[in-house]
């Protein structure tokens, strides 16, 4: 799988969790899903990528994007 691959499933993925709990606790877990909206922006036009960075470090295979 590719880095790309990762970092799409790995921040649906998070969404989810962070929309469950929201559903579950409280509504302050919505900041969690905003953040990983504001970090997907910002990595479409710097791309730069924290998690992209980490899993080249790990030897992922690289993406079209990353």
């Amino acid at each position: 799988m590719s880095i790309d691959r990762i970092i799409m499933a790995f921040a649906g993925t998070v969404v989810l969790l962070s929309l469950l709990l929201a559903q579950l606790f409280s509504p302050w877990w919505l900041l969690l899903t905003a953040f990983v909206g504001v970090n997907l922006l910002q990595a479409a036009f710097t791309g730069l990528c924290p998690l992209a960075m980490a899993l080249k470090r790990f030897g992922a295979k690289s993406g079209a994007a990353f």
